[in-house]
């Protein structure tokens, strides 16, 4: 009987474990839409501006267009800023976000450029 207790406990305490790894995960998700997509799409806007040419219009729909493909998933969020240097993966490992940053682009890698 005190196994299944001490089995039972073990049990309790790992789903906790989860619960709580699932939490951390949600919130560094909503930091990505909160403080990481502004940027993106300032960055993103100020760019295509500086760089229009005859060649590369970037007129507002391309504009529009680049922000909704960046800033569609949070993944290409993710993976914009650390390509353009917005976010750093000294950041991630500061914030101790490297592993959600890891589980984020696994879990959608069908959507990452």
């Amino acid at each position: 009987m005190e196994v299944l207790a001490i089995i039972a406990g073990g049990i309790l305490l790992w789903m906790a474990w989860q619960l709580y790894r699932a939490k951390q995960f949600t919130l560094f998700k909503k930091r990505i839409e909160s403080e990481i997509k502004p940027k993106i799409i300032d960055y993103l806007q100020s760019e295509l501006i500086e760089n229009r040419s005859e060649l590369f219009p970037n007129s507002d729909c391309h504009i529009q267009a680049s922000i909704i493909y960046w800033c569609q998933y949070k993944s290409r969020i993710l993976q914009y800023a650390l390509e353009k240097e917005i976010v750093t993966k000294q950041w991630l490992e500061e914030t101790g976000n490297m592993r959600n940053c890891q589980h984020l682009f696994h879990i959608e890698r069908q959507f990452m450029h």
